[in-house]
């Protein structure tokens, strides 16, 4: 008798897929991302051509398995739980997802959500939330065109826990507009009051095509005044100092988590892991090609609706560009890059390719060079661009 030994299946290739909402309730003062209010009908054509576009990447997309998804915007929590459940089961009749092992993000703002709308994303499998609080300060919520006080995001932490959530990320802005020191060092301690697993910090840039950005530009009356370089920076060196204390480890620059916590999804764009991104003006970086959708709302659901292809831009990367976002999205993590992983991934030594470079940044103290391992000091983090250009090749640079 002979027993035959069933083949083991190749294990799928790891993809992680953003799904963009653009929608909220009202445009933020800061905000230049693709958002914007919509009426129920729009959301609901929208969200249609959604699953259209996800639907085409069906045979496309055999080989791989998601290991994360991320909903993002805008505000995908101003969607009904209908929608939201509408676009999970096309994603998983259209892609390999593994509910029980897959990071699902959701991004929430308080004041769009409910203890009753948060347990019923719990129980359709999303598993992580991200949370924009962003101050415990009304005047400045009301200042950043925020719809919630901070009592709402304090309620909406307590729900999200009453309804099973275990992994939940937290924003907060640094340097806004008439912000003290001391004042930041309050919003702070009130995120760590509500003891989140993960918190983003970012430090505030003025965006064009925006409210604040009309208040700043040359000859414009300002609102108020923003924090001078010094007290920005103080911010920043107080940030990871009192992160640290309390637990977080940084992982990233702007990223800091509880030890287990680090957010899978974004850390795939860091390592290079190849990743979809469907809905409006979404990027991608899927076969050695980087592209975006198309950016125009009306646009987008029209062509989806009739078939049409809605990528826009769609650029073959050579192997020089391939290297340089290696090197310049991985020395973003704390842990930096591996020079074993260059090799295997290129088939070449990180010293043959980058070896002036290196040795350059070395003796400026801006990286260190640890066995396996190459990273960025504390000074390299604080002038990170200037690092990063030096892995740039010299024709992308002459551009």
């Amino acid at each position: 008798m002979f027993f035959w030994k069933k083949k083991k299946a190749e294990p799928k290739k790891p993809l992680g897929l953003y799904v963009h909402i653009p929608f909220c309730v009202k445009k933020c003062s800061y905000c230049d991302f693709l958002s914007a209010p919509a009426d129920d009908a729009t959301k609901k054509r929208y969200v249609d051509a959604l699953c259209k576009e996800i639907q085409g990447y069906k045979e496309l997309t055999k080989e791989y398995g998601l290991a994360t998804v991320y909903f993002g915007g805008g505000t995908p929590s101003v969607l009904e739980v209908s929608l939201i459940g509408q676009l999970l089961e096309t994603i998983q009749k259209n892609f390999t997802l593994d509910m029980q092992r897959a990071e699902i993000t959701m991004e929430v703002n308080p004041g769009t959500v409910t203890p009753d709308k948060l347990a019923q994303y719990r129980s359709m499998g999303i598993n992580r939330l991200s949370i924009g609080v962003q101050s415990a300060k009304e005047k400045e919520l009301a200042l950043l065109g925020r719809i919630h006080s901070f009592a709402d995001a304090r309620n909406t932490v307590q729900w999200a826990r009453e309804a099973g959530f275990d992994n939940i990320s937290l924003d907060v802005i640094s340097a806004l507009p008439g912000q003290s020191f001391s004042d930041y060092q309050e919003n702070l301690e009130a995120i760590l009051a509500l003891e989140p697993e993960h918190i983003s910090s970012y430090s505030l840039i003025i965006e064009e095509k925006t409210p604040f950005y009309d208040w700043y530009a040359e000859g414009k009356e300002k609102e108020a005044d923003l924090p001078d370089e010094e007290t920005d920076r103080a911010m920043y060196v107080y940030t990871k100092e009192r992160l640290a204390e309390a637990g977080y480890e940084r992982y990233e620059i702007s990223n800091y988590a509880k030890p287990g916590f680090e957010s899978r999804h974004n850390s795939s764009y860091w390592t290079g892991q190849e990743y979809l991104g469907v809905g409006l003006g979404a990027s991608s970086l899927f076969t050695n090609a980087r592209y975006h959708n198309e950016t125009d709302l009306l646009t987008y659901v029209e062509e989806t609706e009739a078939g049409k292809d809605v990528r826009r831009e769609i650029e073959r990367l050579v192997e020089a560009e391939r290297m340089e976002e290696f090197m310049i999205l991985g020395l973003r993590r704390m842990c930096g890059i591996s020079r074993m992983e260059f090799q295997n991934r290129f088939g070449r030594p990180l010293e043959t390719v980058y070896g002036s470079a290196l040795k350059k940044l070395k003796v400026q103290g801006l990286i260190t060079v640890e066995g396996d391992r190459v990273a960025l000091t504390e000074t390299g983090i604080d002038v990170s661009n200037q690092v990063f250009v030096e892995f740039v090749p010299e024709e992308f640079v002459r551009r």
